[in-house]
């Protein structure tokens, strides 16, 4: 049928003009040089869009001479369509990436907020910085979205269509800006990629299989396997902010008090409650000091067992109980991929110490040193331990924040 044939080379043109009108983000995203992403993180997604285009324009060229030369020896279009279809599912797959990254670089125009995306740009690249050495750091981006926790699209994972992603994107609650607490969130999801190149999800899981093995409260060990993504990833932001990652978690799982106790062997994520326990724990264990102990009292007020069924009081008496070995477990651990490391060396511990954190903060009240010769986490580390003393306001340490956000920012670019 002639028609037919008619029919798929005009469908096919259509396409070629809809995949010609998508503009790279150079010619489209308009925002001051400050809030813009990293020019590796820019080159990497002009590339992927601009290659996966030109593929799938070729391709569509070579469809419309096959229709052509089919036409002419009057053969079966059945089989066009089929080709056809798999031609315009590719540009959908290519128009997905393109609204993904969109997401992140439509935001770089907003008044102020793309400025201090781009400082949280830099403030994730310092939560890599560890493992420079170790691993091929990919570029990163972040940007904001509703919800209520924050999440990656890690690099080197796929893309709508199976390409994979060059950078990583990194979102985080708007809800969260702009406070110390913001970095408690970000570290977080740069621990989970960190994990993933340093492969120490599997890793670790394989040890903590053997604990389940053993039998000795088998039941804790599973939950810690089970959860372990998001724990290493806790003990990361933990690692370079100090108390302000606990308190930061805090933030996120304050919720009514039936999902504080919810020991769902489905989810990663640790019941809140003993999520803030863990946090707690590992804090006592990298940095002694009574604000542990303090905090965790807090959170025990606001949130008594008393009343808990028997099944759930048995699994968290049994946590606790293998909570220090887990934790040295953890801390001691190592990869091929870290060279020797342990993953307690990757922190830097000495420099995050409350004490530490204290007199630097004294030192910049004084006018003594400056916060922007701190690297970024360093910074909401200072902030967050005088927060969690008192020493700062929400209102103050925002303001502080927000002018180390806008000086990383426009010293990158």
């Amino acid at each position: 049928m002639q028609y037919s044939f008619e029919y798929l080379n005009n469908e096919a043109c259509s396409l070629l003009t809809r995949l010609n009108q998508v503009q790279p983000f150079s010619m489209t995203m308009p925002m001051v040089k400050g809030a813009s992403v990293s020019a590796k993180a820019f080159k990497e997604i002009i590339e992927l869009l601009e290659n996966e285009k030109a593929a799938l324009r070729k391709n569509i060229y070579r469809f419309i001479k096959q229709v052509k030369r089919q036409q002419k020896a009057k053969a079966d279009e059945k089989q066009l369509q089929a080709a056809f279809a798999v031609l315009k599912l590719r540009f959908n797959d290519i128009l997905d990436q393109l609204d993904i990254f969109a997401d992140v670089l439509s935001q770089r125009g907003e008044n102020d907020t793309g400025v201090w995306l781009a400082g949280l740009d830099v403030l994730a690249e310092d939560g890599m910085e560890a493992i420079k050495l170790l691993a091929d750091i990919p570029a990163l981006m972040v940007y904001l979205d509703r919800g209520h926790g924050a999440a990656i699209r890690r690099a080197r994972t796929r893309l709508p269509g199976g390409d994979e992603n060059p950078v990583a994107i990194i979102q985080v609650p708007r809800e969260r800006l702009v406070g110390s607490g913001i970095a408690s969130s970000l570290i977080h999801e740069v621990g989970h990629q960190v994990a993933s190149l340093l492969n120490l999800v599997p890793s670790l899981s394989a040890v903590l299989a053997r604990k389940v093995d053993e039998g000795r409260n088998a039941g804790a060990w599973q939950y810690f396997n089970r959860c372990i993504s998001e724990i290493i990833s806790d003990v990361w932001a933990l690692g370079h902010l100090g108390v302000s990652a606990t308190m930061g978690l805090m933030g996120v799982v304050t919720l009514p008090r039936y999902f504080q106790f919810r020991l769902d062997m489905n989810d990663p994520h640790p019941a809140p409650y003993l999520r803030v326990q863990i946090s707690c724990w590992f804090g006592k264990r990298f940095y002694p000091h009574p604000q542990w102990d303090k905090l965790w009292l807090m959170w025990n007020s606001f949130y008594p067992r008393e009343g808990l069924d028997k099944e759930s009081l048995r699994i968290m008496n049994a946590i606790e109980l293998e909570l220090d070995a887990f934790i040295e477990i953890l801390i001691h651990h190592s990869t091929k991929e870290m060279r020797g490391k342990k993953l307690m060396e990757l922190f830097p511990i000495a420099e995050r110490q409350p004490d530490k954190l204290k007199q630097l903060y004294q030192l910049w009240n004084k006018k003594k040193i400056s916060l922007s010769a701190m690297p970024p986490t360093l910074v909401f580390a200072v902030m967050g331990q005088a927060k969690a003393e008192l020493e700062i306001d929400a209102s103050a340490e925002s303001s502080v924040l927000t002018r180390q956000l806008r000086h990383w920012a426009f010293a990158r670019n």
